[in-house]
């Protein structure tokens, strides 16, 4: 009886272990962004009087949960709702709504594959719901998209050069700082660009910190294209950043995790075809056809 007794012991702690460790290898990461629209321009070179920054938004603050299993992620924005019935998965209480806008640069899905660093983004455009297929990477047009502010002639008919892309530096320094209870990293992503600014060439160099740790044992960054290794739970720049709030070791379901499969396949060319004549159609939608523009480049 004793005999048996230990082995069903032994029996129950291997199977214990088996449990702890399967649960390290799925769960959730709460992320919070931060967006300040006049430091943004500020960092591009943009000088902004007074009346130029009361007319922009003010700074935002937004929340994005991380989900993920040994295999695969989803990344995408969150509303904190209240559930009268205290129901969810130990989400404490607090329901997972995604939310999808139309047009570039609104939030999307991302969906990760650890074992290529494949990424596909999911978006609605024009009623439509894409999916956009890339990697993880470090995008050669920097830290923050290219930025034109007004000041064109809307009787100039010649076509806008394409700006030159920017030198990128990738620096690793020995600092180390710990976010979530994970050691982390830091990689400095060092941009220098030249740009034109109401006529005007200047070089803008722009620094972004990316904070990394390899111990969570899969490859991620809250933004796909700021990534040089490991899996990135914080990003500073000047105006904008990300930052790991929190982590909850919990089962997650392989639908969480798996691009939907009702989305139209679209390219990184003919989306950038599409905003170009989308803008294109804005300008000429404006009054007098011209006058003050900004846009936002995409990577």
């Amino acid at each position: 009886m004793k005999t048996i007794f230990i082995a069903l012991l032994g029996v129950m702690s291997i199977a214990s272990i088996a449990n702890a460790q399967q649960k390290k290898t799925s769960g959730a990461i709460q992320f919070e962004n931060i967006i300040d629209p006049a430091a943004m321009a500020s960092a591009s070179g943009i000088q902004l009087t007074d009346q130029m920054k009361a007319r922009m938004p003010s700074s935002s603050k937004s929340n994005f949960e991380l989900l993920f299993t040994a295999t695969n992620a989803s990344y995408m924005p969150v509303e904190e709702t209240e559930d009268s019935n205290g129901a969810g998965g130990g989400g404490g209480g607090m329901g997972r709504m995604m939310m999808r806008f139309g047009g570039g640069g609104g939030n999307r899905e991302y969906y990760y594959t650890f074992a290529d660093k494949g990424l596909t983004e999911v978006f609605d455009l024009n009623d439509t719901t894409y999916y956009m297929p890339s990697k993880l990477t470090l995008s050669t047009s920097g830290p923050i998209g290219s930025m034109r502010m007004g000041g064109r002639n809307p009787n100039d008919t010649t076509k806008t050069k394409p700006a030159p892309a920017p030198t990128i530096e990738v620096v690793k320094t020995d600092s180390t700082k710990q976010i979530i209870g994970f050691t982390c990293h830091q990689a400095i992503i060092r941009s220098t660009r030249a740009i034109k600014i109401l006529d005007m060439d200047k070089n803008v160099v722009e620094e972004t910190k990316i904070w990394y740790t390899k111990d969570l044992g899969f490859d991620f960054s809250p933004n796909p294209n700021m990534w040089t290794e490991g899996a990135v739970l914080a990003i500073e720049g000047r105006g904008n950043s990300s930052i790991a709030k929190s982590i909850e070791y919990r089962n997650v379901s392989a639908k969480d995790v798996t691009a939907p499969k009702k989305a139209k396949l679209i390219t990184a060319e003919e989306y950038k075809t599409k905003m170009e004549n989308m803008m294109k159609r804005f300008r000429q939608n404006r009054p007098g056809g011209g006058g003050q523009v900004r846009t936002f480049g995409i990577n």
